[in-house]
């Protein structure tokens, strides 16, 4: 089964629910990972206002005839922090009308040397232990974003976490990380049940800067990446087109439209 090609609405921040759907539909993918809509990232606020109930969401979508892989919270595992977990919890009843598999986490700054040994941890077990006793389908799924940026250090907190599933930024493995994705693949792939992906040149002088360009125009080594996803795994590969936080970029569209110029993925 060949991998599922969806995006993250942070890159059409701004449009409805119904307008990432639509646009989803339009280019021919097979879903979406919604992280923000109306112009807000508070979706359980945003989707209260607009379905009134998490029944009316789960109807509006399946009317749609795109589905919801992913939805991303903005939780920090690695922190302590009770408000963000209250947060975090207003996205269940969102997710489990739906049926929606995962909810996005960060990885977070570690506390110690190996990340997962300290809050991390704490922060799942106290998921799991409510996800039990609630009896909830959707489970959380944690990104390599800020500590989980090689395959060693993905693999160590793993191996703290038994069980947990990866969203793996590849760009940041690659790009912050200095990791050939291919070798990273092969060290975590069990473990990945989503994936972002993006394309970027780097800054000629400015260490470890770079910038966000149109996919297939950059230096993300995509195409080998793309051929092994493509025999060896069914989950979801989102483009994560960051225009939210980098205003500047033009349009998804444009970016969906890039990437299927170049047959980028």
């Amino acid at each position: 089964m060949p991998y599922q090609r969806t995006f993250s609405t942070l890159g059409c921040a701004a449009l409805s629910l119904h307008e990432s759907l639509a646009l989803a539909a339009r280019h021919g993918l097979d879903g979406v990972e919604l992280r923000a809509a109306g112009g807000t990232v508070d979706l359980p606020a945003y989707l209260g206002k607009t379905c009134g109930t998490p029944a009316e969401f789960a109807r509006v979508v399946r009317a749609s005839g795109v589905r919801i892989v992913t939805i991303d919270t903005s939780l920090r595992i690695a922190r302590d922090d009770p408000a963000a977990r209250d947060e975090f919890l207003a996205f269940v009843p969102w997710a489990e009308a739906l049926g929606v598999p995962w909810l996005r986490v960060f990885d977070g700054e570690a506390a110690t040397e190996n990340p997962g040994e300290h809050d991390a941890t704490a922060t799942l077990r106290w998921w799991r232990d409510l996800r039990r006793q609630r009896g909830w389908r959707v489970d959380c799924i944690v990104e390599t974003h800020d500590s989980l940026l090689n395959a060693a250090a993905i693999n160590r907190f793993l191996a703290a976490a038994p069980g947990t599933k990866i969203l793996w930024d590849t760009h940041h493995t690659w790009r912050r990380g200095g990791e050939d994705p291919l070798a990273t693949w092969r060290a975590i792939a069990p473990h990945v049940a989503h994936l972002h992906v993006k394309d970027s040149i780097a800054r000629p002088g400015e260490g470890p800067a770079f910038d966000y360009v149109a996919p297939g125009t950059g230096e993300f080594p995509m195409a080998p990446l793309a051929e092994v996803l493509r025999r060896e795994y069914s989950g979801a590969v989102s483009l994560e087109w960051e225009r939210l936080w980098h205003p500047e970029l033009p349009p998804l569209d444009v970016a969906l439209e890039s990437a299927a110029a170049r047959a980028w993925w």
